[in-house]
């Protein structure tokens, strides 16, 4: 029986997430998991499929998930795996939950309940996908039949800002601290994958500053040609990640193929 690939965007509903969605219904045959968390699945599956033409509506299946919540997330894995057709893997996955919330500019504005925000979001949040949705990666089995193939990649959506050696202006306390966190854990898990031998692939990706609502306070100062629409940005994304080897893997790369130092 062929193996049958999928793609996983968690969540997938605002800015480049939902725009991550479109294309990967757009420019590939796989079919695409997106996760919610408020309103009805019908609603929130008729608005990313709205700027679509021709897309078979059942490619995309929607699961409910709040990132904060780990019962939310170990039911989300246990109704994705209840969906899928048998022999399916992991082909393309990306985790794109992220805030940024008041970024301190000196200690004296650094705020607990703040800083517990941003790393629920930023990293715990990330860690839990890795807990209940590794699963769906490929297994060690499968790697004879995939050996003509791509790895399977594995991709959280970051931040140059969490770069140490790249922080030359300071600030931004908590979001730096929580992305960098992001990226070790990253690394981390990317090794796992490999001491295990499955044929995946971990690695972070820093889009760009986009024209969305975590960015929105700061579009004024950022250079009009460095400021993207979210589907620019998945444009980018999405060409970059297809393009990336084994020999690039547990690393962090930006919209433009170029990679983030640590």
């Amino acid at each position: 029986m062929p193996l049958k690939p999928f793609a996983l965007v968690t969540p997938s509903t605002r800015g480049l997430s939902a725009a991550l969605t479109r294309r990967l219904l757009a420019k590939s045959e796989l079919a695409v998991y997106a996760t919610y968390r408020q309103g009805s699945p019908k609603r929130v599956k008729d608005e990313l499929l709205r700027p679509l033409d021709g897309i078979d509506p059942s490619r995309l299946n929607m699961i409910r998930l709040d990132l904060e919540d780990e019962t939310s997330v170990r039911s989300a894995a246990e109704k994705l795996d209840e969906m899928l057709p048998p022999d399916s893997y992991l082909h393309t996955g990306f985790f794109t939950g992220g805030i940024l919330l008041n970024p301190e500019k000196q200690p004296g504005d650094i705020d607990l309940a703040t800083v517990q925000k941003t790393f629920s979001v930023n990293i715990f949040s990330h860690l839990l996908l890795m807990k209940h949705f590794a699963r769906f990666l490929p297994s060690a089995s499968m790697s004879s039949s995939l050996s003509d193939k791509p790895l399977a990649k594995w991709v959280h959506i970051t931040a140059r800002v969490g770069s140490i050696g790249d922080n030359s202006k300071g600030g931004w306390y908590s979001y730096r601290a929580s992305k960098a966190a992001l990226n070790q854990a990253m690394h981390t898990f990317d090794l796992h994958l490999k001491q295990k031998r499955l044929p995946a692939m971990a690695v972070g990706m820093h889009p760009g500053t986009m024209k969305t609502e975590l960015s929105k306070d700061f579009w004024k100062s950022t250079p009009r040609d460095r400021l993207r629409e979210p589907e620019e940005a998945a444009e980018h994304v999405l060409g970059v990640v297809e393009r990336l080897e084994e020999n690039q893997r547990g690393r962090v790369w930006d919209w433009a193929g170029e990679e983030v130092i640590w």
